[in-house]
């Protein structure tokens, strides 16, 4: 045993475990072959790890070993283990149940993203044996499958938050996503409609769909958060506060995406939105607690709702280009960026999770902005 051995290997307390390799090497701490730990974990079952490349790296995942066992009880232990056990098709449907604040639609579409893509490769694998090797490997098959870009990052973002839970709870001891490079989506080119287009609109529009269309292009909303169209929620004369949405085939109250019960977000709301909400709520009514938008079987609007009314109001206008009613937020986006609005606050108002994906999306409406900004810093000069 070498002299750097005998100093590592002073530094084991007892019931820490031993470090080894298995190779025939007359020198074995000079050959490449990597180093063994192994070591009885809470639950007092012997466990091998191999891959060290040095003697130091194997101490300290001893070491790292020897602590979590020394605070974590032979019950969590247990825990621990029984869920890296779990085959992963049982670990995620575990999973889903548990993301109560995730409206119907969340939840239908990742089981979509789950049922095509993830659980045909991954159900069968144990929840302890995933690593960032396999995590790229199902990327890989992804991309020998000729899957879309977007459907990748889906599928990615679904994996990950199921792998990350199960790491939290102590099923996965090390990160399965560490120096994996994720699926990158770059959405299409959007279309986005004119003022003239959707002044046209609302002149041919119902009363209902005219508050869909103020809510989405002046306030940056989704559908569901339109069809959820409130009173109530006008908490100043600029301020409009999107607290729910109506689920488009359900029609239920649901929160809002990437938000839990209860949270909300606040938008700057035009004077022309304020106006059009009030005129409805006038010529209408409203339900006892604020509601507008209802149809005479259903006391919230849904996608089939709104798709008729679309569809009729841009035949009436005459519109032929390819816009939706997505188009509007889309709108909304680049009439605030257009104003020199800094586009965190836009991403704050249209609830994205993440200011990467409004980048993503709007950055070709910010034009000559580093030529804009060379020409502020010399100003300054």
């Amino acid at each position: 045993m070498s002299q750097e051995t005998c100093t590592l290997a002073t530094q084991l307390i007892r019931g820490m475990g031993s470090f080894f390799k298995s190779c025939a090497c007359a020198r074995q701490s000079r050959c490449l072959h990597p180093y063994i730990i192994r070591y009885r974990d809470a639950a007092g079952r012997q466990r091998e790890e191999t891959g060290y490349a040095t003697q130091q790296s194997a101490l300290d995942r001893l070491t790292q070993v020897y602590e979590e066992k020394r605070t974590t009880s032979p019950h969590q232990a247990e825990l621990k283990r029984q869920i890296g056990k779990q085959r992963f098709g049982d670990y995620a449907s575990t999973w889903l149940t548990r993301q109560r604040h995730y409206a119907p639609g969340s939840v239908r579409t990742v089981n979509q993203v789950l049922n095509s893509q993830i659980l045909p490769v991954l159900a069968s694998r144990r929840i302890n044996t995933f690593t960032s090797t396999v995590v790229d490997d199902f990327i890989m098959s992804m991309e020998e499958r000729s899957v879309g870009l977007a459907a990748q990052q889906n599928a990615f973002d679904a994996l990950r938050k199921i792998l990350l839970d199960a790491r939290r709870r102590g099923g996965i001891t090390e990160d399965p996503f560490e120096g994996v490079v994720p699926p990158e989506y770059i959405p299409r080119k959007i279309t986005i409609p004119t003022l003239d287009e959707i002044h046209a609109l609302k002149a041919v529009s119902t009363d209902g769909l005219r508050v869909i269309i103020d809510l989405m292009s002046g306030c940056g909303l989704r559908n569901g958060e339109a069809y959820a169209a409130n009173r109530e929620r006008i908490v100043a004369d600029d301020v409009y506060r999107v607290t729910e949405q109506i689920e488009g085939k359900t029609r239920e109250r649901a929160p809002l995406k990437h938000r839990k019960l209860g949270e909300f977000r606040e938008t700057p709301m035009p004077s022309t939105v304020r106006e059009t909400l009030l005129r409805f709520e006038k010529d209408h009514g409203a339900s006892p607690d604020g509601y507008l938008l209802r149809t005479q079987r259903s006391p919230f609007w849904a996608h089939t709702t709104l798709e008729y009314q679309w569809n009729t109001a841009k035949k009436r206008a005459g519109l032929t280009r390819r816009l939706t009613t997505y188009s509007l937020r889309h709108f909304f986006a680049s009439n605030c960026l257009a104003k020199g609005i800094p586009i965190t606050d836009v991403a704050e108002w249209m609830g994205h999770k993440n200011i990467n994906m409004t980048f993503k999306i709007y950055r070709h409406l910010m034009p000559a902005s580093i030529g804009r900004a060379a020409k502020l810093l010399n100003d300054g000069l």
